[in-house]
């Protein structure tokens, strides 16, 4: 992999801003997986599982992840092509057979005309997606798609009229299959993007997921099944059975893992799956209860693909694992309706959660609704549905109680409401009252700090701040309250949750590290240096970003070390992240820190050619032109800006400042 020259530059400076004790950062490429990788197996593809295997293969062939991507071939290929055509706004797209290979032919609303081979194509239900190669190597998500159940054609975002030039056009950066999508439905995928030529190399071991995918390159353990031995070569990479990753029955946590890799709202430390058996928060950064994703009250909001939402149940915090209600090979639920449900939450219980209560909750005398009924199922209170991607339908994870009486102080969901459509949030509220006068589900709840937090960060700073400290809330919501706690950029609430640098999870310390950024210099290199030696990469990331800009030139030689490692591995990641618009705002804000005005007006300007849209990048971009004296520069930049964002008020309110 070749870094991008700016990025080069930048980790120059970043290491010799510690002058004195470290060397410039030679250009790394990190290893491949497989045979390219010395003392890991190599990846054999899911037809060597099937010999030994054979049943587990069988409910695995037909499931959602064995059909995630497929070649283009009759049987797989659900729409129809039989010269259909599709007309939203400016865009027509034609679907038609030439020479026995699926083509769709598009009309944009710019005028333009193109005619693309289907690549590919993604899923089976509910939803079929299509994957159409602009460029050599190149795969773009098709936003219009097939219904499998209407067997129309549909747009996915059907209030949008969008220009190619335009970022979240599908031919744009947003919509790429290989930085976006590829790695959750392939088996040791690698992106291989090449910034200097702006082009992908992708490979895989396998399209669509397979039996590697979640337990890991198989060479090591066909070989063990065959002789009886593991080979010396992966004796340090492997269990005694040859895999990558361990499941047992003890361990709820490296299941949860492995799946959440996929199935989480996340940004990617590495270039495409990460070694199966990796921990998450060394691979993964995980999207936190984010305005725009969550509601206040953590529930669903935007597509969170569920981990997130897990990480917030009760269910969770009892070590309840994902296959304890999922079939793991064919992905279906373990039972029909509340019977999935009904294997623990029962009179009866479950000897593997001792402390549930023993209560009948599948009766009307628990939901108020007829048995057989949707207001019956579990699912429709304790998992609210929101639909997405038009017409796929999935259900919030955090198995919540509802809480109608915060709808109305947070503008959360109500599940109850969700049904009965034609009352309101109030009525709800008092017939569960009613019903459940003794529920201890009332009371003060952290939506309501996290809805006026979002208002206004500083008047919430004692609040967030216990919600932080409570050990008995999941870290997912401790660590957003930290999120959260730094819009009010106060050093006094860096120093009071500076203890949480060394808390148990991961989450937390990444957040309390997050925080130290408002600290007094010294304070917050004394925080931060421990940190850089984190066992967790999340972590470390973390604390070298916050410690790029502070006064760091005459470190003791081991935290030198500390942070001339942590700053490679920063480094790494954001070479990785060369195709990510949003990764350049970061580099490009990174190097302002650091006063690398050539740095940042690079990363700036690569991330407006990625996207034109980002006007965050336009601003920066004006803002150092003026900042050196080329006012004319300034003006002219702007002036890019608005012609690809007319009317934009970040914009308009620079061009004043000029």
């Amino acid at each position: 992999m070749t870094l991008p020259a700016f990025l080069r530059r930048f980790c120059l400076v970043a290491v010799s801003a510690c002058a004195g004790w470290a060397a410039p950062l030679a250009a790394q490429t990190p290893q491949g997986k497989g045979t390219a990788t010395p003392g890991i197996p190599a990846y054999l593809g899911s037809e060597s599982c099937a010999e030994c295997h054979a049943e587990e293969t069988e409910a695995w062939a037909g499931s959602h992840h064995a059909k995630a991507w497929l070649p283009p071939t009759p049987g797989n290929v659900l729409g129809d092509f039989d010269n259909a055509t599709f007309t939203q706004g400016g865009l027509t797209a034609r679907f038609y057979r030439e020479d026995g290979a699926y083509m769709v032919e598009v009309s944009e609303p710019d005028g333009s005309t193109a005619r693309y081979p289907v690549h590919s194509a993604a899923g089976i239900a509910p939803l079929q997606q299509y994957l159409l190669e602009t460029e050599p190597g190149r795969l773009q998500s098709f936003d219009v798609a097939w219904d499998v159940e209407r067997e129309r054609w549909y747009h996915l975002y059907p209030d949008t009229d969008l220009a190619p030039t335009d970022g979240l056009h599908w031919s744009g950066p947003y919509k790429n299959w290989n930085a976006r999508c590829a790695e959750c439905h392939a088996t040791g995928f690698e992106k291989n993007y090449d910034p200097a030529n702006r082009r992908y190399q992708s490979t895989q071991a396998e399209i669509g997921v397979g039996c590697e995918a979640c337990h890991g390159p198989g060479q090591a353990h066909v070989e063990w099944a065959r002789l009886g031995v593991i080979n010396r070569a992966f004796a340090d990479s492997t269990d005694d059975a040859g895999f990558t990753i361990t499941f047992s029955a003890d361990d709820p946590y490296t299941e949860r893992e492995q799946c959440a890799g996929c199935h989480s709202r996340r940004e990617a430390f590495g270039d495409g799956n990460p070694l199966p058996g990796t921990a998450f928060d060394d691979a993964y950064r995980l999207a936190l209860l984010r305005p725009g994703l969550y509601h206040d009250d953590g529930s669903i909001l935007e597509e969170v693909y569920v981990y997130g939402s897990f990480l917030q149940s009760k269910m969770a915090a009892k070590g309840v694992r994902c296959s304890n209600c999922h079939e793991v090979h064919s992905g279906t639920l373990k039972a029909e309706g509340n019977a999935t449900c009904t294997q623990c939450h029962s009179p009866a219980g479950n000897p593997d959660f001792p402390s549930l209560p023993l209560a009948d909750y599948d009766t009307p005398d628990h939901h108020f609704h007829p048995e057989g009924t949707e207001g019956a199922q579990c699912k429709s209170c304790h998992m609210i549905e929101r639909t997405y991607m038009g017409i796929d339908g999935r259900r919030d994870h955090s198995f919540r109680v509802p809480r109608p009486d915060l709808a109305a102080a947070t503008n959360a969901p109500d599940a109850c409401t969700d049904c009965h459509t034609d009352q309101t949030a109030a009525w709800a509220a008092a017939e569960l009252e009613t019903r459940f006068p003794d529920s201890r589900h009332r009371g003060p709840h952290f939506a309501t700090t996290f809805a006026n937090a979002r208002a206004n960060p500083a008047r919430q700073v004692n609040a967030l701040a216990r919600i932080a400290l409570a050990e008995d809330q999941p870290a997912i919501i401790r660590a957003s309250a930290m999120e959260l706690l730094r819009g009010a950029e106060s050093p006094e609430a860096a120093a009071a949750l500076a203890g949480l640098i060394d808390d148990p999870d991961p989450l937390v310390r990444a957040a309390a590290v997050g925080l130290q950024r408002f600290a007094p210099d010294i304070d917050k290199v004394q925080r931060l240096l421990p940190a850089l030696k984190d066992e967790t990469r999340l972590v470390r990331l973390a604390a070298v970003l916050d410690l790029f800009a502070a006064p760091i030139a005459r470190l003791p030689q081991a935290s030198a070390q500390a942070f001339s490692a942590a700053a490679a591995e920063w480094r790494e990641v954001m070479a990785l992240r060369a195709d990510f618009p949003e990764g350049h705002l970061v580099m490009g804000g990174a190097a302002l820190t650091m006063r690398n005005i050539p740095v940042a007006t690079e990363a700036f300007g690569e991330a407006v050619r990625l996207d034109p849209q980002l006007v965050q990048a336009w601003s920066m971009l004006a803002r150092i032109k003026a900042a050196v004296g080329d006012l004319d520069g300034a003006r002219q930049t702007i002036a890019e800006g608005l012609a690809a964002n007319p009317s934009d008020p970040l914009l308009l309110q620079t061009v004043d400042q000029f």
